[in-house]
């Protein structure tokens, strides 16, 4: 029997150029599931705390050295439950960096048979490096690799493993990605 799936939008605010994935999940991926997903296609290396916000409530995983009264354990949570009627959810990550993502319920049907969830199906750009000091940081570090006579280019440039290509997105090596999800 074919399960609903998700067909989700996820968008990267405040940083320029828009990052952004277009990905089919089933409609009812479980949230530590999701976040996986999340980071797969859009290339986090899942090293810091992330949060849900969906129909004006907060998942994530419950910290026992931080107190967060209003923040639900994301185990056993299903996406299609936790949306209701919801259209669009929020998902943060990185309380230092404070990556914000607006993610967008584009549909919810039958996948193509020839599918196998999750999968990506297109995007644009760049996910930031890891650490990069949240969008303000990042900026920071475009304009400082964009110009060879900026003071910071070479710890920049270095520090990143020489090239990034702030436009670059490989939706082949992010379904291989995908692929080695649990």
């Amino acid at each position: 029997m074919l399960k609903l799936a998700a067909t989700l939008r996820i968008e990267l605010l405040h940083v320029k150029p828009l990052v952004w994935r277009r990905f089919v999940v089933p409609a009812d991926i479980q949230l530590p599931k999701l976040h996986k997903v999340i980071h797969s296609v859009m290339g986090w290396e899942d090293t810091h705390l992330h949060e849900f916000d969906i129909n004006g409530e907060r998942f994530g995983v419950q910290d026992k050295d931080v107190s967060d009264e209003g923040l639900r354990s994301e185990k056993g949570v299903r996406l299609n439950h936790a949306l209701a009627s919801d259209t669009e959810f929020e998902y943060r990550y990185d309380f230092g960096d404070d990556w914000q993502h607006r993610v967008i319920v584009e549909s919810i049907g039958y996948p193509d048979l020839a599918l196998a969830l999750p999968v990506c199906l297109a995007g644009e750009n760049a996910c930031p490096p890891e650490d990069v000091g949240g969008p303000h940081g990042y900026a920071e570090f475009l304009s400082a690799l964009g110009d060879k006579t900026h003071e910071q280019h070479n710890d920049f440039r270095s520090w990143v493993g020489g090239v990034f290509d702030p436009v670059g997105f490989d939706v082949n090596a992010v379904n291989a990605r995908l692929r080695t999800i649990r």
